[in-house]
């Protein structure tokens, strides 16, 4: 039963709680994954690269994926098309791979329902807000009001916990990733619910 399937890995938390250094820090250790990325209809700027940056297509190709439902969410900005489509995260888990998304809380509620059986959900957070306030300062690729608008937005998304399996406060890189690590390996053996049925109605084996 198991491995068979892919399965989905979900991680969210605030800009700045180091999700992304934290998957750069297991990802020799955690098998063959699947980095979902958004696919869009915005030209390709110089030094990105397709399936890497982005999935970049046309807005009639976009356009037909959105009337099939594949896509998890979309939306326009600036004028041009992005979501998560589907396609490839099928694939990925058709292949055995596990599929990790860095993805908001609004985001997760939509890979649960749609692949709800299958997902193991991680919210990843610096200790306080003012750690987090600390960290985004000390990057200095923001702005004060962008700043203030990713702190307002921690402060939402922090209530939501509850809706997560796991909770990681990124405290020590090294602890948290070690933690993820392990959630990483042991989401890899959830069996889907088809799974679970399908041995159920094979279990009984002899007649009583």
């Amino acid at each position: 039963m198991y491995r068979k399937n892919g399965v989905v890995l979900v991680l969210s938390g605030p800009s700045g709680a180091g999700k992304s250094s934290l998957i750069n820090k297991i990802n020799d250790y955690i098998g063959d994954y699947y980095f979902s990325i958004s696919t869009t209809t915005r030209p390709i700027r110089e030094g990105e690269e397709e399936g890497v940056h982005y999935h970049f297509v046309d807005e009639d190709e976009f356009k037909k994926d959105i009337e099939a439902d594949n896509f998890l969410e979309h939306a326009i900005v600036h004028g041009n098309y992005y979501g998560t489509s589907l396609k490839p995260v099928r694939k990925a888990l058709s292949e055995g791979k596990l599929v990790i998304f860095d993805i908001d809380v609004q985001g997760n509620t939509a890979v649960n329902n749609r692949l709800g059986d299958i997902t193991t959900s991680v919210f990843i957070t610096p200790p306080s807000l003012s750690e987090l306030k600390k960290r985004l300062q000390n990057r200095s690729t923001d702005e004060d009001d962008v700043i203030n608008n990713r702190l307002k937005m921690a402060k939402r998304e922090i209530q939501r916990i509850s809706e997560y399996d796991y909770l990681i406060i990124n405290d020590d890189l090294d602890v948290a990733a070690d933690v993820l690590k392990q959630i990483a390996i042991t989401a890899r053996i959830k069996i889907p619910t088809d799974k679970i049925n399908e041995f159920v109605q094979n279990w009984e084996d002899i007649e009583q």
